[in-house]
């Protein structure tokens, strides 16, 4: 078998660098049209633009009033009024043009009528008081503005008013986006088969190069067959300013994106030390930049974001600023390898205006995680990562207003969470809600440890059969924290439509070898399996795919629905979005664990009352498996 390397494992910053460098050698640069001043709006100017006549190009009345010399006011007082005579001044509106023998206005509320045509003065008027003078804005070969600006609305105005109907401006830059691969289908279409990937990274890229002042053109999927890739970059390079290969940069037999490049121009790296996003291809067809982006899409983000934007400029002519900054405390010891400068998603929120970080999962092809984090911070190629408490240096993904006014949650998944959430925004209380899915446990270990506004539980006492209580009484001995009253939940077994194996419990999945989808440790679902398990006499080590995690029901619910498994246990709500079959096996209580000191900030009071909202209610009515006893009542822990 032929082994496949990479070229090279560049520092990032070494490989921009020294791209970029490549680029200018190769000719790298923007292009320039003449386009109109009133259609310009965002475009960036090629060249410093010089005014073409005077704003205002006369003297103008800058007020309703009348003209006239202001030597006939000399003397005007509250005790010594002037009366001017009809002859003495002419009547003049904002924007006239001053009239002859006239070197001030006076405006319309100063004065008083005299009768006749006369008018009475209680002040004088000083030379040019009212007047705009000629160029009072700007002069004729005054700098508008200088090069590589972005035309803003005020600009255009600026640039009519100098008398600048049309400038030069950078061309937008056509980015050439090509896909790639056998198993990459159409990302439009709703019915997908086992093994067809939707493609959407194009999309993805698109906006991006849409918010960078950059348009998109979208190739047709390529399969992966070296001819054919070659084919279309060398159409793309000769049509476009620059082109962006998805996928086949890695080492795999039918990756062939590095060496379609050195065919047609000139590989420069191939292997950057980031995570995700090593295997990017960078190189250029000539003066055309080119890179090859893994097709995993957080991958292709990182690699747009730190190495494409980086390159744009040169196209473009903007600046692109960093993403606002923050430090926050790390709630989670993150570990990572030596080789790469590893990129971490997280959710961002504050408590007691203090910034905590909640690390999320760190998957490359988990673009949901990516489009809900708040966050990323790094870990430097050269660390083994970070260890819980530390501060982190965040770039923040979303407005930091918007964090501050986010209630943080962490513990169990339920689909409520996010109804809770979409009737916030609805309600306009500009209240968000930032949940965090790591189990039971979890959110107790985030509270005790002031890590979290709440902390959402469903933990089962094996040895009372109640819900929550003792493990408030454990780990918060000294009433430091407050349990509230959610909703009863049913827990079941979801199954395939029809229940073909003809599934009654728990034994049948052990007896006939079924194979299981489990929650993860610490979840209050695995406690709860744990324990029925238990209950019947049941091994784990019977159930054939105990080990195998997921970490939300609907995770579990989909991965029955796929087929992948043939049952795992959750809630009917998760059952029901995918249409399974569910055999109900115990009623549990999900509730919510608040700090004491959380109870009065007004994020928590906004999501506790939502909880006892009606039409929180029927939303949970609809999903169908919950029941609102008490809900939003403090439980009495005893």
């Amino acid at each position: 078998m032929t082994k496949y390397e990479y070229l090279k494992n560049t520092p990032l910053k070494q490989a921009v660098e020294e791209y970029i460098e490549a680029l200018k050698k190769a000719g790298t640069t923007y292009k320039t049209e003449t386009i109109a001043t009133a259609d310009a709006l965002g475009r960036v100017t090629a060249a410093a633009v010089y005014a073409r006549r005077c704003c205002p190009h006369y003297c103008a009345s800058a007020m309703d009033g009348i003209a006239l010399m202001s030597e006939k006011t000399f003397g005007a007082a509250e005790n010594t009024p002037v009366i001017l005579s009809s002859e003495d001044y002419k009547n003049i509106d904002t924007g006239d043009p001053l009239p002859d023998k006239s070197d001030c206005v006076i405006m319309v509320e100063d004065l008083i009528e005299a009768g006749g045509g006369k008018m009475m003065l209680h002040k004088a008027a000083v030379p040019w008081q009212n007047v705009r003078k000629i160029g009072e804005d700007i002069c004729k070969g005054d700098m508008i503005t200088t090069s590589f600006t972005v035309m803003t609305p005020s600009l255009i105005g600026a640039f009519l008013a100098g008398g600048v109907f049309s400038f030069e401006a950078i061309t937008v830059p056509k980015i050439a986006i090509i896909p790639t691969g056998d198993e990459i289908v159409d990302g439009s279409k709703e019915e997908l088969k086992n093994g067809a990937i939707p493609e959407f990274n194009s999309a993805i890229f698109s906006a991006m190069l849409c918010e960078w002042g950059a348009k998109a053109v979208v190739f047709p999927i390529v399969a992966d067959k070296l001819e054919l890739l070659c084919e279309c970059i060398e159409k793309a390079s000769r049509e476009n300013d620059a082109v962006i290969v998805i996928a086949g940069s890695s080492a795999g037999r039918d990756d062939y994106t590095a060496e379609a490049l050195k065919k047609s121009g000139t590989l420069v790296f191939h292997g950057i030390a980031i995570k995700p996003g090593k295997p990017a291809v960078l190189g250029h067809i000539g003066n055309v930049p080119f890179v090859g982006v893994p097709g995993y899409p957080v991958s292709g983000i990182i690699v747009m974001e730190e190495i494409f934007k980086s390159v744009l400029p040169l196209l473009t002519g903007r600046r692109y600023e960093n993403a606002p900054k923050l430090q926050a405390r790390l709630t989670k010891q993150t570990v990572s390898s030596l080789k790469y400068k590893e990129y971490i998603r997280c959710r961002v929120g504050f408590l007691d205006s203090k910034a905590v970080a909640v690390p999320m999962g760190r998957g490359a092809g988990i673009v949901t995680g990516f489009a809900k984090a708040s966050g990323i911070f790094t870990i430097p190629q050269s660390s083994e990562g970070k260890q819980r408490g530390e501060d982190v240096e965040i770039s923040l993904l979303k407005p930091l207003d918007e964090l501050k006014n986010s209630v943080m949650i962490v513990g169990s998944h339920d689909p409520l969470l996010d109804e809770v959430a979409d009737i916030l925004k609805l309600t306009g209380s500009g209240v968000e809600v930032s949940s965090s899915h790591v189990g039971s446990m979890g959110g107790i270990t985030a509270i005790k440890n002031g890590e979290a506004h709440m902390g959402a539980i469903h933990l089962l006492d094996i040895n009372s059969g109640e819900y929550n209580k003792s493990y408030v009484r454990t780990y918060f001995p000294k009433d430091t924290a407050v349990l509230i009253r959610g909703v009863g939940r049913i827990q079941g077994l979801m199954v395939k439509r029809g229940n073909p194996e003809n599934i009654k419990g728990l034994k049948d999945i052990a007896e006939k070898k079924l194979s299981y989808i489990n929650r993860q440790k610490g979840s209050g679902t695995r406690v709860l399996l744990d324990y029925l398990l238990k209950k019947e006499g049941i091994e784990a080590v019977s159930i054939y795919g105990y080990t195998r995690e997921e970490y939300t029901h609907t995770a579990v619910a989909a991965t029955v629905a796929a087929q992948s498994a043939q049952a795992g246990l959750g809630i009917l709500s998760a059952a029901k979005i995918y249409e399974l079959d569910f055999i109900p096996l115990y009623s549990e209580q999900y509730d919510f664990l608040v700090a004491e000191s959380a109870l009065s900030d007004e994020r928590v009071k906004s999501f506790l009352e939502v909880l006892n909202s009606d039409i929180f209610k029927q939303r949970l009515e609809r999903m169908g498996g919950y029941t609102f006893e008490s809900i939003g009542q403090i439980v009495e822990i005893g």
